[in-house]
């Protein structure tokens, strides 16, 4: 395999890089996606087997997004700022890759429903020092024309770490291991298959670790292909005036929800607005050089195109989260009759959707091979909302296939949309953010990603109960609805010119 050419000290260009040394680069994300594609499908399967009952799933699921929005903006801006004999970015794939191994061994054996939930908070952690950077990783060593298929690549092996990881339990089964256990008890096919998948994890990051290099914070500078924030820094009295309006928000929430006698769940909406608050109100307090303040300042003057996107990217992980966590419920339910998650029909159909969710992953992977061409000839904003739209359409389209081989189907257009929001959101954010704040912003970007699923936590259950009369097949329905919206928010995204159709 290549190697990646001599870092100079400056230079006005970043060089076009080989198609090795972008394999190279992004062969970690196969490992970060075996963990995740494990953890996507098989965590309700565990939770369930635990006595969860499934309109409290959400609520045990919340450990996953809250967990990004706090742990990836620090991630992001301690790495916008490390410079060590393994560079700015590699540390923390590495160190993230050990920790997030050692919460998959441990997690199928979870005595009870509460460790599994701290576990799977452990995990998610883990998994984000890792993947955050790898984000920031692609800006800093591609150019802008080379970076859609930086984020392709990415999108591949995602792709395939996930088909894998994914039909883990129901290959397991086929070669004889046992597919049930006693009541409380995982079985063995999922314990096997997330003792597997802490090895891929650690061996495909150390990998990228040991065959890339990093270029130092002054080159990266000097290469800055970025224009300016287009937006002014947020000055003491207009975040005194902001933070009280978010605080007045977020405590009339908490007022609603209490007073109405409305599900815990949604008290989180309200601490959420009422954190946000309560950090603008801070600003007046902490020193302006100190890393809080340094984030907060760079929420406010974030990039028209990032504002834009947090509209695109609410729509489509918040589809995303209702499918994983209800597309189990919904299999076993309409196609196997089942809800007893120690009968073997049940787990049957818990292994098909292990193999369906491969499915969508194996799709993924081929997308993201057409994608650069693509983009190239659509445009990102175009590309992307084709890809939604049959994402949008797989998704809605679960419930009513004729059986349950049918669903592959469906998933060719969910494989479509997840290679796509994987990268063409990123190619678009990554061109208009400048290099000495790649990391922080692609933190800051995951509050795009996390807050959609933290609403999808705190309304699912409720929606679920109350308007769809514990019908979770109508979850994804309106799931596939949020996707096509998604599609058409991404027209308003700013196109970089050298994408643009």
């Amino acid at each position: 395999m290549a190697s990646n050419p001599p870092i100079q000290d400056r230079m006005a260009r970043k060089p076009q890089l080989s198609f090795w040394q972008i394999w190279n680069m992004c062969f970690g994300f196969l490992g970060i996606q075996f963990g995740f594609a494990l953890q996507n499908a098989n965590v309700s399967r565990i939770f369930q087997t635990l006595g969860a009952e499934m309109d409290s799933l959400p609520g045990l699921w919340i450990a996953a997004p809250l967990t990004g929005l706090i742990v990836q903006p620090i991630i992001g801006f301690l790495s916008d700022r490390t410079w060590t004999g393994l560079g700015r970015r590699r540390p923390y794939f590495l160190a993230g890759a050990v920790l997030s191994s050692i919460a998959l061994v441990f997690m199928p054996d979870s005595p009870t429903l509460w460790i599994a939930a701290g576990l799977l908070w452990v995990l998610d952690a883990s998994i984000n020092i890792s993947m955050e950077p790898f984000r920031a990783f692609v800006g800093d060593q591609l150019p802008v024309s080379q970076r859609a298929k930086g984020y392709a690549m990415q999108s591949f092996f995602i792709g395939i770490g996930s088909v894998i990881a994914s039909m883990l339990p129901w290959m397991l089964e086929k070669w004889g291991v046992a597919n049930t256990a006693e009541a409380g008890q995982v079985p063995d096919t999922v314990r096997y298959a997330f003792y597997a998948g802490a090895g891929v994890l650690l061996g495909a990051i150390t990998w990228t670790v040991l065959r890339t290099r990093e270029y130092p914070p002054e080159t990266l500078h000097a290469c800055d292909e970025a224009a300016p924030l287009d937006r002014a820094p947020l000055d003491r009295a207009r975040a005194t005036r902001f933070g009280l309006l978010w605080l007045g928000l977020g405590a009339l929430g908490l007022a609603g929800v209490a007073s109405q006698g409305l599900p815990r769940e949604l008290y989180l909406l309200g601490a959420l607005l009422a954190a946000y608050g309560v950090a603008l109100l801070a600003l007046n307090v902490v020193g302006r050089d100190n890393g809080f303040s340094q984030v907060m300042t760079d929420i406010y003057a974030m990039p028209m195109a990032m504002r834009r996107l947090a509209i695109v990217q609410f729509f489509s992980w918040f589809a995303l989260f209702a499918m994983w966590i209800y597309t189990t419920a919904t299999v076993t339910s309409v196609y196997y009759g089942a809800s007893d998650t120690t009968s073997t029909a049940y787990n049957t159909g818990a292994n098909w959707v292990g193999v369906l969710f491969a499915a969508y992953n194996g799709f993924a992977a081929l997308a993201a091979i057409a994608i650069p061409a693509m983009a190239s000839r659509l445009g990102l904003r175009r590309s992307h909302l084709v890809n939604v739209t049959l994402g949008g359409v797989g998704l809605a389209s679960l419930p009513f296939m004729p059986n349950e081989d049918w669903l592959i189907l469906s998933m060719v257009g969910v494989g479509f949309a997840w290679a796509s929001i994987l990268s063409l959101p990123y190619a678009l954010l990554s061109d208009s953010v400048p290099a000495q704040k790649m990391g922080v912003y692609m933190g800051i970007f995951n509050f795009f990603i996390v807050i959609p699923q933290l609403v999808a936590v705190a309304t699912l259950g409720y929606i679920l109960k109350h308007v769809f009369a514990d019908d979770p097949s109508k979850i994804l329905v309106l799931g596939g609805a949020s996707m096509l919206v998604a599609g058409l928010c991404v027209l308003r995204v700013p196109e970089p010119a050298v994408h643009a159709a």
